[in-house]
């Protein structure tokens, strides 16, 4: 018997969100509901970056690697 409507829509919409996050973290671009995730989960006694400082900082971290400011890096 094939799955629910409701069950599908659930699938589809799993698989839609893995494929955007895979394609952001593909181009660069940080997955911030990600962090947030963590930071819970992990570390509730820390504070958690706005999006703009997470954004920020990941790409200041892309970019200083690829300057050479941190050897073995990458």
């Amino acid at each position: 018997m094939p799955p629910a409507r409701g069950e599908r829509v659930h699938r589809v919409r799993v698989v839609w969100r893995w494929t955007v996050q895979t394609a952001r973290l593909m181009v660069g671009v940080p997955d911030y509901d990600t962090y947030v995730a963590h930071r819970r989960a992990h570390h509730a006694d820390q504070p958690i970056m706005s999006y703009t400082e997470f954004f920020r900082e990941r790409q200041e971290a892309r970019y200083a690697c690829a300057k050479g400011r941190f050897k073995g890096c990458c």
